[in-house]
Formats: structure tokens, sequence, C-alpha cells
């Protein structure tokens, strides 16, 4: 379907003012297709990713439906963190800024009850909120039901992953039957559309292809390190490449709050979010981040939900995702706003078949990167300093400075001397850069790893195997060192593991009917 322009969508004249104020002229697809199905009544569920314009594609049609003269709620807006929530007030207020009369409120647990209290008792009309600080106020009768017209579940795959379906479900007993819904999520899962059926009455039904969720403006690399590499190589990174503002994710709490003060000790403006912070806190962080005082973020996945940042250098996967979709999530961050992005996917040796699976899930290339050299980093160094003593010298008015040059040069020390010494203070000692260097060295043997198969083990969980034990066991048995191993994943009840190609048949001979931890196996080359 062709894109179509926001002044083809029928909007009225208040939003479409907000609309071009904002800068935006044409839709984008799930815009297209979401809007006038919406403004036609009908309920929708759309499947996109953070980044697609989700937030525009259920925004404009809920409230061109308001009555901004009933001070009472009729549209409700459910969101799987605080983040979103807070994100997507703000863009509906953005949208509606010309509608006389109308009021949103984001509620959220973390902040303060009294002021959702005083907000709710002025009057408005769109709320926007957590599942469990939505339930606390339908407890207390903060608000009336009977109003709302318009329930929209965002990121409803998000809500599920956190357990959130129960009280999903015990908000929609509270709602009127006669409604509309419109319900958007990144993936189509089982438990996402059991709920459709529940709760969506005859939905037209969005996708957005993966294609046109990846976009050409993110340039996307992979490095192969080793783990206590990585923050050596990502401050290498970020001076080549003069990166002013970036994300960086990690895959638990522990490892934000370890890598946050890793790089605060190099010197790095680093803070964390997640979400063991108070909203205090986060509110602060994102405040600092938004306004660059801090450069780097480093956060989960979960508390990176509703952080839309326009201008994000590049986004760095620290540990790469278990899940395919977040690392669309993650890297659709950058790039935005028809600007230029960069992803930059830190990964072991052993992670290489995951980052072909993301190729082929997102029908894109990631390119292996080379690791910034001493010497590259040197170089760079040396430019920028030069470009910079150029425009000092260009700037004029030096000779206040010259008494200390004739007063060294009295003593005998020559101006070159003088000029490579300041250098050096402003460039700091290539020893520095050249600690490590050996080690990334030693990484580049990973580089051309032979291709491996997928082997399937009849044993999982449900046995209590773990990595170590396959990984010892086909080390143990057959010969092959543990290095030349490659991705381990164990499931319920069974395993997959993968093996150079060329000793497929022999670890298979070998440990076909063999025992692992005491439970006799079968493998065979696992099927696609």
């Amino acid at each position: 379907m062709e894109n179509l322009t926001f002044e083809e969508l029928g909007l009225s004249s208040e939003i479409m003012s907000a609309v071009s104020e904002m800068g935006f002229i044409s839709a984008t697809p799930i815009q297209s297709q979401a809007i006038p199905a919406a403004l036609a009544g009908r309920d929708v569920l759309g499947q996109a990713q953070t980044g697609t314009g989700k937030t525009a594609a259920f925004g404009l049609p809920l409230l061109e439906k308001i009555d901004p003269t009933l001070k009472k709620p009729q549209a409700m807006v459910l969101c799987p963190t605080r983040e979103l929530a807070v994100q997507v007030a703000e863009e509906l207020k953005k949208f509606a800024k010309h509608i006389k009369g109308l009021h949103i409120v984001a509620i959220y647990g973390g902040d303060s009850m009294e002021r959702q209290l005083r907000e709710l008792r002025r009057g408005v009309q769109v709320i926007v909120g957590t599942p469990g600080r939505m339930i606390d106020h339908l407890g207390r009768n903060s608000f009336s039901t009977e109003n709302i017209d318009t329930v929209v579940l965002d990121e409803a795959d998000e809500m599920l992953n956190m357990g959130f379906v129960e009280d999903i479900e015990h908000i929609f007993e509270q709602l009127p039957e006669e409604r509309q819904t419109l319900l958007f999520s990144a993936t189509m899962s089982p438990p996402i559309l059991a709920l459709t059926k529940k709760y969506l009455n005859n939905p037209v039904n969005i996708k957005v292809a993966k294609n046109e969720v990846t976009s050409n403006s993110i340039a996307q690399y992979y490095f192969v390190v080793k783990g206590n590499q990585k923050i050596e190589v990502m401050a290498r990174l970020i001076e080549l490449h003069d990166l002013k503002l970036m994300l960086v994710f990690c895959n638990t709490k522990k490892q934000v709050d370890e890598l946050v003060a890793q790089l605060q000790q190099k010197g790095l403006e680093a803070e964390g979010i997640h979400g063991d912070l108070k909203q205090s806190q986060r509110t602060n962080v994102m405040a600092k981040f938004r306004n660059s005082t801090v450069n780097i973020l480093v956060a989960t996945d979960v508390a990176a939900r509703g952080i839309d940042v326009s201008n994000v250098d590049a986004v760095f996967n620290f540990d790469i995702p278990m899940d395919n979709e977040y690392y669309v999530h993650r890297i659709g961050r950058t790039g935005r706003a028809g600007k230029s992005g960069m992803s930059f996917s830190l990964i072991t040796p052993r992670e290489i078949s995951k980052i072909k699976e993301i190729e082929r899930y997102t029908k894109s290339t990631i390119e292996k990167g080379n690791i910034p050299s001493a010497k590259e980093i040197q170089t760079v160094r040396q430019q920028r300093f030069a470009g910079k003593l150029k425009e000092e010298i260009a700037k004029g008015e030096l000779e206040k400075f010259l008494p200390v040059i004739n007063e060294l040069t009295k003593e005998g020390v020559e101006i070159q001397q003088i000029a490579a010494a300041l250098v050096r203070m402003n460039l700091g000692e290539m020893r520095q850069l050249e600690e490590l260097e050996s080690n990334v060295a030693e990484v580049s043997q990973f580089n051309n790893m032979p291709k491996m198969t997928r082997l399937f083990i009849n044993i999982g969980k449900k046995q209590r195997i773990s990595k170590g034990d396959i990984l010892g066991a086909i080390a143990g048995e057959t010969g092959i060192k543990g290095k030349m191993i490659g991705e381990i994943e164990i499931l319920e009840k069974f395993s997959f593991v993968e093996v150079p190609d060329s000793e497929v048949r022999r670890v298979i001979k070998i440990m076909d009917n063999n025992t692992i931890k005491g439970k006799r196996v079968n493998l065979e080359i696992a099927k696609n």
C-alpha cells in the first residue's frame, strides 16, 4: 500500500495544525493503514515495532473522538513501562495542543499518588498508564470508566512478558462492553492472539513487514572480542567515530551497574537505567541524557521502553539480545528523523551464529568490523588536535602567551621540543592504548572460525542438563577443543549444539547413544 500524506487522512484542522508544526508530511506504513480504519470505528490489530510511528497511528484517531466539553475519561492507553507511558502521554499532548479543554494524564507506579489524584479530579479525557497503577486507581474509584469508548494496548507483547495478563483482564472487566479496542504488538505470539480473540471485535489486521522496520539509514557492525575487552573496544569505537550520544544495551540489571562503574572509571560520562531505580532517579538520568549532560546511557531492554531521543548517534549491543525482536527495538533508536545512525554488536566467538540468525530475521546485513588499532586511534587524536590547533592560531591574539615560550628558549629548550611536549600532554601516552593491543590481536584468530553445523540432542532442562555438561562431554569424548564448539542452546526437552562441519560425522558417531551426565543421548543434524 502506498503511504498517504496526513492531508489525505481526513484529520481535523486542530490536529492537522499540530501535525504540521511537528514537521510531519507523509504518514508511515502503520499510520497510513491504522488511522483510516480507527477513524471508521474499527478495532485494530497492529504488528509494529518501536520507531514505526505507532503512537500517532492510535493517538490521532483517539484524539479525534474526544469531546473536550465532557470532563470525564473517554480513552485509556495501557503501556508496559513508566517510561513508555510518559512518552506516549507527551506525544498525545503535542498532537492535542490546539484542542481547547482537552487534558491528558500519565499514571504509573513510583510517582506521587496524590499528584495523580489531583490531575484526575481536575477532569481528564485521556488516561495513559501502566496496568498496576491503573488497577490501583480503579480500586480507589479515582475515576469513572462509564464514558471510556477507546482502549489502546501499546506494546502488548511486552506487557504479557512482564506478567500483566491478569491485570489487563481485570481492567477490561471494568470497561464498557461497547468500545473500540486498538492493540499494537511487535510480535503475534499465541498469547497475544488469545488476547485479541477475547477483546477485539472483527479487527483490521495491519502488519509492518520486517524489511520496512530495519532502517537503511543504520550502518550495522559486529565485532568479535573476548568478554574482558568489550569496554576497551567500545571506548575505541566511540573515539574513532567521534560519537556524541550513545545507547548501550545489557541483558541484566547487574551488568548495567557494573558497566556504568567501569565506563566512569575510564572518564566517560555514563549513567544507567533499569527496573530497580526509583522513579525520581530514572527521571533525573533521562533528563541528563536528553540534554547531553550524560552522553552514554546504559539500559536493559525493558527499562529502555519509551526512550525516544532523536539524536542518538549509535547503539551498542554490549550483550547480544537473546530475542531477535529486541535487536530490532534496540537499533531502531538511532538513525531517526532522517539522520544516519550506527549499531555495534560486541560478541564472543561463539555468538557469531546468533548474528547470522539476526541477519536472516531482519533481512539485513551486519558487517564484520575491524577493531580499531592503537595506531589508528593515535592518528585520529593527532588529526583532531591539529585541527583544534589551527583554529586557535586563526583566532590570533597569541602574544600574551609568548613570554612562557621565550623563557623556555632562553634556557636552551628548542621550539620543536616545546611543541612535542604540549602535544603529548594533550594526546596522552601511546602506552595506554598499546596495553591491550596483544590481547585484541589474539581475538583475530576467531574471525576465521570454521563453518558450523547445528546438532540436535534429545535432552534438555527437564533432565537438568547445563551447557557445561554438553560442552564437557563432547570435548572429553571426541577430543575437540572446547573453544571450537559453537553455540549451545538448552530448551525444555531437547538441546542444540554447534560443531565444525569437518567434525560432524565423528561427533555423531562417538556421541550418539553415548551418555551425558548419566543420561543416554541421541544426536542428529538439526532440521531448520
